[in-house]
């Protein structure tokens, strides 16, 4: 059995000899003009440093003389700041004939979720002889929704799939939140 390979990142010293010509840049980001792989490598060496390609698909294909230890973290870095942090969807299940205390409950873990930046899906679940009277469900959503609108806002009206009510609450921007806090300060050199 084969062991996956592993990716063997860009070319680098010995590996771009096989190139006739490239264009360099030095470890301080000077352009050191196009010259043949072997000076190149020549020069990185006298410099006790790495010769990197950094673009191949351009013609010459660019190299740069860098650590390539630290060229490597530093990219590496990069990438992993470049990726999005993703919003989950979380969600919390009511049902029609939930009691005062659970839904406060439930709303409690809904807003932990909001806070985090998360979307909220709220589920009311129904049993057969329930679903001759959705508006209680649709009460006990909305109850939801009231109680999470500073931190959150729903994207449309819950809606009766099967036997379940959903509504998605989205975030609001952090910096759209309301504090319990007193807006109107003063400003301590004015005067009222």
């Amino acid at each position: 059995m084969r062991r996956p390979r592993r990716d063997p990142g860009p070319d680098i010293n010995e590996r771009l000899l096989r190139l006739s010509q490239v264009r360099l840049v030095g470890g301080d980001g000077s352009q050191l003009g196009l010259m043949t792989s072997r000076e190149a490598l020549n020069l990185a060496r006298e410099a006790g440093l790495d010769l990197v390609m950094v673009a191949e698909k351009a013609d010459p294909p660019v190299c740069r003389i860098v650590d390539y230890g630290k060229y490597k973290y530093e990219k590496d870095k990069r990438d992993r700041d470049s990726k999005k942090p993703k919003q989950d969807v979380k969600g919390i299940k009511l049902s029609p004939n939930i009691a005062e205390n659970d839904l406060n409950t439930q709303i409690r873990k809904a807003r932990g979720f909001l806070e985090d930046g998360d979307k909220v899906r709220v589920v009311c679940r129904f049993r057969q002889r329930e679903l001759a009277h959705p508006q209680v469900g649709r009460a006990k959503i909305m109850a939801v929704v009231t109680a999470l609108e500073e931190l959150g806002k729903p994207d449309k009206e819950p809606t009766l799939s099967g036997k379940e009510m959903v509504i998605v609450i989205n975030p609001k921007p952090p910096g759209k939140q309301k504090d319990g806090k007193a807006e109107d300060k003063q400003d301590s050199g004015e005067e009222v």
